[in-house]
């Protein structure tokens, strides 16, 4: 004879913001990498690797310096949403995840996949979205009683 279990409820606890800005911006950089890698698969690519090109661009040190700041910039973002002020913290994600907008997009331009492509793309921006989002709505707390008395004593 089995006896039945109560059941319980799960807890739902709030997410901070911090941790849902380090695992969007860690979302879009293995989206970022994980297109680019599938991109190798598309005919064509891998021969023009070979011959020194990627889409119009020539393969060079300053193409290569490009490639990796472009990939660093969302790999830093995951440390510094996690680590500066709230203040620092929301204007360099609203900035960066607004600069990375037209970066996202132009990876679809003169693409021969653009089913492939565009799905990548929109899904970069769907994150970059959340960032933009959860900076916009980040919690705010009210008046510290320090605040309310020096303003009650400015006033009098």
């Amino acid at each position: 004879m089995t006896t039945r279990q109560p059941t319980t409820t799960l807890e739902d606890q709030p997410v901070p913001v911090r941790i849902k800005l380090a695992a969007a911006w860690t979302s879009f950089m293995f989206l970022y990498a994980y297109v680019d890698i599938l991109g190798f698969f598309t005919p064509g690519i891998v021969e023009d690797i070979l011959d020194g090109k990627v889409f119009e661009f020539d393969l060079s040190q300053t193409f290569s310096t490009t490639a990796l700041t472009l990939m660093a910039v969302p790999i830093f973002m995951v440390v510094l949403s996690t680590t500066l002020p709230a203040r620092a913290n929301r204007a360099t994600n609203l900035v960066v995840a607004l600069l990375y907008v037209p970066v996202t997009v132009f990876n679809v331009a003169g693409a021969s996949w653009l089913y492939f492509y565009g799905l990548g793309v929109v899904l970069e921006l769907i994150l970059l979205a959340l960032v933009v989002r959860y900076v916009w709505t980040w919690p705010r707390t009210g008046p510290s009683a320090r605040t309310v008395g020096a303003r009650a004593q400015a006033s009098a």
